[in-house]
């Protein structure tokens, strides 16, 4: 946990985690890209070319809102 405030409620102490992918030829960890959602012919998202980034999470441990940031650059 850390000493950062919860944007909703105001408590202490987010805990950390993360967001799981378990799709077909996922890595088990979600990703953030840049720009707006574009599909492919297959109805997959669009993604080569673009900057991918870890995101991290973290639950406030009084009204369990979760926060999301994009960390660091995987690609």
């Amino acid at each position: 946990m850390d000493d950062t405030r919860c944007t909703r409620c105001g408590a202490t102490g987010r805990e950390p985690g993360f967001v799981e992918d378990s799709g077909q030829g996922s890595r088990g960890y979600a990703r953030w890209i840049a720009g707006p959602l574009q599909l492919g012919l297959p109805g997959g998202a669009k993604r080569a070319g673009r900057p991918h980034w870890r995101i991290d999470s973290y639950r406030c441990p009084d009204c369990s809102h979760l926060e999301l940031f994009a960390s660091e650059r995987i690609s």
